[in-house]
Order: C-alpha cells, then structure tokens, then sequence
C-alpha cells in the first residue's frame, strides 16, 4: 500500500456532504447545509460581469485586490471604531474555512494545544489535528450554549497556544456577550495564548443584540486572527471568498502559508465586491431579512412538536424534538429524511464524541415556500416516524 499512515484516520465524508446526498435520493426539503436557495442580489451580479468584461480577468494581488482591502478596513472603522492597516493586517482568502485553516497552520506546532467549544463548527478539529496539534475540547452548556470560563482556566496549562471563539456560533447561533468578551481579556493577560475568532456570520445577529468582535477589543485584536465570509454576508456562498484580519506579526506567518497554497483569489468577484461595500445598506439591512426569515420558521413549527432553542444569529436555529423521538440525533435525523422529506443536521455531529440532547439544526436561509413545504411535512412527523 502506498499510504499507510492517514493524517486525518478517523475522518471521513462531512455530515454536510452525507445528509445532502441523503436528501437528493429521498427527494427532502434540505434544511441542513447552511445555503440560501433564493437569488442574491442582481447589482452585484452586475458588478461582476462587468469586471469580466472590463478585462479584471487576471491575478489579484496575492493579498487581495488594494481597493478591496482598502474598503475592508472602512467598514472596519466605521463598525468597530477600530484602524486596521488594509497593506499589512488584511488578507483576502478563498472563503472563510479556508482562512480558519491556514490562520492555525501558519501557527500550530506538533504538541500545541488549542481550545474548542463545542458543538464546533466540523473543520476546527481536523485542521487542528492535521497541524499535529491537539484539541482539547470543552462543552458549551445546555441548553443555552453558553461558555463556562472557570472550566476554560483549568485547562489551560504550558501547552494552551490557542483559543477558538465562534461568534454568531454554528450550529446552535449563540452570541458572545460584553461579560464573555471580559472573561476572554482576563484569561488571556500576560500570556501568550493566540485568539482564533469565526466572525462569517457578524451581519446576521437578531433581536437589536450586538456583534462583539474581537476587533474592538485592542487587548484581543492584538493576538488575534479574525475569520470573515463574504459568501455568508452576501448570500453567495459558491463563490468562496472571505478574509482575515491580523496584527502585521501573525499576518506576516499567514502569509507564508498563503503564498504557497491559493495564492490569489477570483479577481472579478473582488472589484464587484469593492465597488459594492461602498452602499452600507447592503450589509447593514442583512439582520432584518434573516431574521424575519427565522421567525416564520418558528411560527411555521409553532404547533409541532418541534422547540426552537433561540438562535441570536447565523442562518441556524436548533430545534428539540425530544416530544416526538427519543432516538439519538443521527439516527433521528436519517429517518426524518427518509420518512418525513426533511434534511436537518443532527448537533451531535459537531461534537468529537457524539452526545444526545436531541436536538436537530435547521438552517432558514430558504425562501419562504421551500420553508413553508418543509413546515408541512414537520406537521406530521409524528404520524410518519
């Protein structure tokens, strides 16, 4: 055999890729992978057909395009009231995983160990893994999903290199608080632990809460990368492109790894995307739209048997079906596929070893007649399971 030692042994196909195929051979409403299925916005369509026919055909600057990251750190300032140098601490990435992965490979060393909170976001562990280093694991509590910061100082110890945050979190749309954000400041002080902060979904927070980034907070900007996604804000997730922000030190080792890996991201997308941030409405309108979009869901299900946990962001809300099954979360969410029409992604899925809470994930992020026919078939899960 010519490979006998796998990197990543225990991983195989993403609970994404598995419940997606599951859905396209029962013909099921997918409510699981975190897409829209209504059109983005015509203008920035527009815009990028026109970069392509004004000839924006060629490589980008390995960075990113100068006006993009310029307009980056605009909306930076004019959000966070924070400066960031667009030459030396922004570089624009071929979507937001992908800036997560090489933000720990550029750091990450053979017995390192990082912080994750789970459930996580499926790529955090593989990518630390692959880097030779060693996740250690700390479960949020529920139902609430919220951070226990005692249990985050005992396990922290010489090996801790990093702290993972998530914030709107996926899969269950928590928020970061003010009083988590001090808790974060108070461990960190007088050390060298590196912050990994997943901010794609900072546009999509409901309820008039706030997105606490960790760029307004100097103390954590300051041993920081923070991961972006433009995918996420503008509802065109194929096009992969996002980015990251880091102080010039830690960007000067991301870019090691940049340079020799993509490179260069899809120019035309970058010159729409610059001329596009100009109109702050485009983002600034995004929380509304998704938000009115979770609400229907809610009202939709509101006599099943189905409890929302309330999101406070992302394109998620997790759902309790303990009154209709007490099978375990795969199993639960096969079936409700199979039988009822409806993908879900089980939470346990986001958790190295599984757990049972009974709780699924919906994302809402779909026009209002794909929700209301995936409401419908929810109506009778119980006759059907």
């Amino acid at each position: 055999m010519l490979l006998n030692k796998s990197k990543l042994p225990n991983v195989g196909n993403t609970i994404f890729t598995e419940m997606s195929q599951l859905a396209l051979q029962h013909n099921a409403i997918n409510l699981g992978q975190g897409f829209p299925d209504f059109p983005m916005n015509q203008e920035l369509i527009a815009l990028v057909n026109k970069a392509m026919q004004d000839g924006y055909n060629q490589y980008a600057h390995s960075d990113g395009l100068p006006l993009l990251r310029e307009r980056i750190a605009e909306k930076i300032k004019f959000l966070y009231n924070t400066s960031v140098d667009y030459n030396k601490e922004i570089i624009v990435t071929p979507g937001g995983t992908y800036a997560i992965y090489t933000s720990l490979t550029a750091v990450l060393n053979i017995g390192d160990e990082v912080i994750v909170f789970e459930p996580a976001y499926d790529s955090y562990i593989p990518a630390i893994e692959v880097n030779g280093a060693k996740a250690v694991t700390i479960p949020l509590s529920f139902p609430n999903y919220k951070i226990d910061w005692s249990e985050v100082k005992n396990r922290i110890n010489s090996r801790t290199k990093m702290i993972m945050i998530n914030s709107p979190q996926n899969p269950t749309g928590t928020i970061l608080t003010g009083n988590d954000i001090k808790e974060l400041i108070n461990i960190t002080q007088g050390t060298n632990i590196l912050i990994l902060s997943d901010e794609v979904y900072e546009h999509l927070i409901y309820d008039n809460e706030k997105h606490e980034s960790i760029l307004k907070y100097p103390e954590l900007k300051e041993r920081s990368f923070v991961c972006f996604s433009f995918g996420k804000v503008f509802n065109c997730t194929g096009w992969k492109l996002g980015y990251c922000v880091a102080p010039e030190m830690l960007m000067k080792e991301f870019r090691k790894i940049h340079q020799f890996n993509c490179f260069s991201c899809f120019t035309p997308s970058q010159i729409a995307i610059a001329e596009y941030l100009q109109k702050k409405e485009t983002y600034l309108s995004l929380s509304n739209q998704l938000q009115t979009k979770r609400d229907y869901l809610r009202e939709l299900l509101s006599d099943t048997l189905f409890t929302p946990i309330p999101s406070k962001g992302s394109y998620f809300e997790c759902y309790d079906y303990s009154q209709l099954s007490h099978d375990d979360e795969k199993t639960f969410a096969v079936r409700l596929t199979k039988s009822v029409g409806v993908a879900g992604i089980p939470v346990s899925a986001f958790y190295k070893t599984p757990v049972n809470n009974h709780v699924i994930r919906f994302c809402f992020a779909k026009k209002n007649e794909t929700l209301e026919i995936a409401a419908e078939r929810l109506k009778n899960a119980a006759k059907k399971l």
